[in-house]
């Protein structure tokens, strides 16, 4: 299953459940204040997401925020592998060869992803645009 999800910094986070577990691919226009970054960072985690990649923007903090949240769940301490959230970032690369290494390198090494999030941190709804980027590749 393959969703998107357009959102701006402060707004809520719709409930994603139904794609657990899942791999999510951020892709920043528009950079977030840390603090939402650090809410959408939990979301993620509580979400399902166990293998996060971020393009865009300022994405190595995403990488820090995401694993920061998943280290929260744990009270800081031993991450089960079953719940432990791969986190990769992207700022070098075109976001078609994101999408690729998403569906051919992303992998989980104890849990099965088949299916993908792509949050768009961006002012505009690009559904049509990211689909057809993500379904090329």
């Amino acid at each position: 299953m393959f969703r998107y999800v357009q959102v701006q910094d402060g707004e809520p986070l719709p409930d994603v459940g139904d794609l657990k577990p899942f791999k999510a691919i951020v892709v920043i226009e528009n950079r977030p204040s840390y603090e939402w970054q650090g809410r959408a960072s939990r979301w993620l985690v509580d979400s399902g997401c166990l293998y996060m990649m971020a393009w865009g923007d300022d994405c190595g903090s995403w990488d820090d925020s995401v694993d920061l949240a998943n280290l929260e769940t744990f009270d800081f301490g031993d991450i089960p592998d079953e719940a432990f959230v791969m986190t990769t970032w992207h700022e070098s690369e075109s976001l078609e060869d994101v999408f690729r290494f998403a569906k051919a390198l992303a992998r989980h090494p104890t849990v099965e992803l088949d299916n993908v999030l792509i949050l768009h941190l961006g002012a505009d709804d690009k559904h049509a645009r990211i689909d057809a980027i993500f379904q090329k590749a």
